[in-house]
């Protein structure tokens, strides 16, 4: 019987987890991906580099962070388990809220349009989200609920959780083929020249990934609530409409 591991590699007391290998996988290709953009969004060279060093430090922070609020029951009789990453315990949210906040500064100090800024991310964050999506399946976390029909349980359909040896919704498999569909998705728009205005590019994103998460969310055993709330489904709801009205309005003007 193969025993769960969350290591992937082990030097004395020393072990590195596929977490952060697959969160670091995800933020290399990402920032390959907007190197291969820079040139076609009109921004100069080197300017994917320049944000990175700046934008996945402070991401990485906000995810961190958006994550410890929501879950201070937790972490509020023992505050130090807050520097300690090895379990998990990140949002996608708490990083691109302090992404956009990064790029707004480095728009202003650089002189140059936050909106094609955002597009340049846009697919690069769609892609370190699919790929880092793994992690949690690694990790045993960001899973649906208990499934119990012996025709649903098995990948992809739903995971093994060992924790209750119970089969559960392989939410995390969902969001992750879901993000490189997002990749694919602006890539294509982009190449035929359907992205016609600054921002466009941000903005499908957006509206895809908040459509996608506010119905997963409701399928998942763990998510961050306010009260009734989850807090992700709710967010995710408002931005998704809150895209989609701004892409129509768009559309609108561009055939008036």
């Amino acid at each position: 019987m193969v025993k769960w591991t969350r290591e992937a590699l082990m030097i004395g007391d020393f072990s590195l987890r596929y977490y952060g290998m697959l969160i670091a996988l995800g933020a290399l290709l990402g920032v390959l991906l907007a190197m291969k953009r820079e040139k076609r969004l009109g921004l100069a060279r080197d300017t994917a580099i320049d944000l990175s060093l700046v934008g996945v430090p402070c991401a990485l922070i906000g995810a961190r962070l958006y994550y410890v609020v929501f879950s201070w029951d937790f972490y509020k009789n023992d505050p130090w388990k807050i520097f300690s990453l090895r379990e998990g315990g990140m949002a996608i949210y708490g990083g691109v809220l302090a992404g956009v906040l990064v790029g707004w500064a480095f728009s202003r100090a650089r002189k140059v349009s936050f909106w094609s800024l955002a597009d340049l991310a846009a697919p690069s964050l769609a892609l370190g989200q699919a790929i880092g999506r793994w992690g949690n399946f690694f990790n045993q976390e960001a899973y649906g609920y208990a499934v119990s029909d012996p025709a649903l349980c098995r990948f992809p359909i739903s995971v093994l959780i060992e924790a209750d040896g119970r089969w559960h919704l392989a939410t995390f498999f969902y969001e992750s083929v879901w993000c490189a569909f997002i990749v694919a998705f602006i890539l294509l728009l982009e190449r035929r020249g359907r992205l016609r205005r600054k921002g466009e590019a941000f903005l499908w994103y957006l509206f895809l990934y908040g459509a996608e998460r506010a119905v997963v969310e409701g399928l998942r055993t763990d998510s961050l609530m306010l009260g009734p709330v989850r807090v992700s489904q709710a967010l995710s709801a408002l931005l998704a409409a809150g895209a989609l009205a701004a892409l129509i309005v768009r559309s609108r003007r561009k055939s008036a």
